[in-house]
């Protein structure tokens, strides 16, 4: 019996024993002598069992918002819990709201879809419900306190009880607070609401343009809130370099589009730990640039890493090198699979920023370049196009959400994100290697492929990297053995091995230190297989 209702059941039945002599005990009931009636008592109402109620362990009705869940701190979304919601609940809404003044709202967090079965969100919640868009330029996620106004505001927490799951765009960004608000309206059950105010003083540290340590390790943290659920976090334990962490996928399709390929597959990169991104917490412009040839230069929020444009030989085309954006190596997310068959961009990160409106990168970082300066979009805070300096293709504009100092913008002109480092590197641009552990030999030599996508086979849960060649190809298992292949279309299989199967492949000596395996598979459009299967480790 779900807890709640055990004791809630045991309190009424604690009442009806009282009312029924319960317990052994003796009940003298007195009458009135000259009519023979037996007078009444008063009694005092009660307050009902399932009062539907929202509360939060961070503050109580009427308090004060913690800096942490502000702009001026950490902006994490806060703790809260509820109880007693009405029988026949479907689905919650939760929006957060501040009024400016007496004719506007301001939707500071649009949160729908909750299962009927969730009590809770924790701080920094994320993979339960479906998050709207929020004011003030946050898009799809939540807008801490920000206000700019003397005073205090007034920050309201309401959850709605549903019948049923609201009818809404399947474009989240286009469900505002006012859209949701509507949605809902003949579907409310019940609703319960916590008020907590804020207020910013001109001594208020921690916000734009700061420069400590711990100011900037808060930016970095909420910047890739959204991407908790994937495994992307931040630690700041050390003072100097904030850990960013991810296992390097993306939740975006990827190989899609590619035109030219070396037949590499993006799997799952574990950068975390000692192989985290340390991103400095103290960015400062240097007396001399870092030139970025080749390799990392930095990391995007869903804990991709960022590549410059060029291959391993160099921008120089003809020497082994060349843009690779230009010689069609990118998908359609300005990425794609590595020589350790590991995913990263060399470009704008399109399809990432699709998530969000196009405004809201002018203000909110893409990624964290390896000298702990920002990312940003393609325009300027103000919504102009980025200015973009002849030094590293940045500017010192002071930007919301960011380090003061320098700040590097996007564009579709090589190189793309930025040509060098502006301030002091991170030992990770020249550590770079310890960081990939490569699966095997390149398979083929760049080369031309057309309609090459990037699925999961409904049948058997492999990834199926599908390509056609117009002309024959030979491809390499080991690098000392090959196969030829005629002009055609091709699928490269792959899955990770469990089990049994991954326990005999790690105990072969050749793969002694391992940890991790896939297992591949090679066939043409008919399904007939071109090149043996093959169990590769890492």
């Amino acid at each position: 019996m779900n807890e709640l209702v055990r004791l809630a059941t045991s309190a009424v039945f604690g009442l009806a024993l009282a009312a029924c002599g319960g317990g052994g005990g003796s009940t003298t009931i007195a009458t009135t002598a000259s009519t023979g009636t037996i007078p009444t008592t008063p009694t005092t109402p009660t307050t009902p069992i399932n009062t539907f109620t929202l509360t939060s362990s961070a503050f109580v009705e009427g308090g004060t918002y913690a800096t942490v869940y502000t702009c001026d701190g950490a902006k994490s979304t806060p703790p809260l819990a509820w109880a007693n919601p009405p029988a026949g609940t479907q689905a919650f809404v939760l929006l957060m709201t501040t009024q400016p003044d007496s004719s506007t709202t301001k939707w500071n967090w649009v949160l729908y879809n909750i299962p009927a079965t969730t009590i809770a969100l924790g701080t920094n919640t994320s993979g339960v419900g479906t998050l709207g868009s929020a004011d003030d330029g946050a898009g799809t996620a939540y807008a801490p306190p920000c206000s700019q106004g003397p005073g205090a505001k007034t920050y309201t927490f309401t959850l709605y009880a549903l019948s049923a799951l609201p009818t809404l765009s399947t474009n989240a960004g286009a469900n505002t607070g006012a859209v949701v608000t509507a949605a809902v309206a003949s579907l409310k059950l019940g609703s319960a609401a916590l008020s907590v105010t804020a207020t910013r003083t001109a001594g208020t540290t921690g916000g734009p343009g700061t420069t400590t340590a711990a100011a900037n390790c808060a930016l970095i943290q909420a910047s890739v809130a959204k991407y908790a659920a994937a495994g992307v976090s931040v630690d700041c334990s050390a003072s100097d370099y904030g850990k960013l962490a991810s296992m390097g996928l993306p939740s975006h399709a990827m190989m899609n589009g590619t035109t030219a390929s070396n037949l590499q597959v993006p799997l799952a990169t574990d950068f975390t730990g000692d192989k985290a991104w340390r991103i400095p917490l103290t960015p400062a412009i240097a007396a001399a640039t870092t030139a970025v040839l080749d390799g990392p230069i930095g990391v995007a929020v869903n804990g991709v890493p960022i590549f410059n444009p060029c291959k391993q030989g160099g921008c120089a085309a003809g020497t082994g090198g060349g843009d690779t954006k230009v010689l069609g190596e990118l998908d359609n997310c300005n990425g794609h699979a590595g020589r350790a068959d590991d995913y990263h961009y060399h470009a704008a990160p399109t399809c990432l920023m699709a998530d969000q409106a196009v405004s809201y990168w002018d203000t909110h970082p893409i990624g964290w370049a390896l000298d702990g300066f920002a990312i940003f979009g393609y325009r300027n805070a103000d919504g102009s196009t980025a200015t973009r300096d002849a030094v590293c293709g940045g500017n010192t504009l002071t930007t919301a959400n960011a380090p003061a100092g320098y700040s590097y913008h996007v564009t579709d002109t090589s190189p793309y994100v930025l040509s060098c480092l502006r301030g002091t590197p991170s030992p990770d641009l020249t550590g770079q290697a310890a960081k990939y552990s490569p699966l095997r030999k390149p398979p083929v030599t760049p080369f031309a492929v057309s309609n090459m996508t990037l699925s999961t086979s409904s049948t058997d849960g492999y990834q199926v990297l599908q390509f056609t060649s117009a002309a024959a190809f030979t491809s390499t298992e080991t690098g000392v053995d090959s196969y030829a292949n005629a002009p055609g279309t091709y699928r490269i299989r792959y899955k990770p091995v469990t089990g049994a199967d991954l326990a005999a492949l790690l105990a072969l000596a050749a793969n002694s230190g391992k940890a991790a395996c896939w297992n591949f598979q090679f066939t043409n459009a008919a399904g007939a297989t071109t090149q043996p299967s093959v169990g590769y480790c890492r």
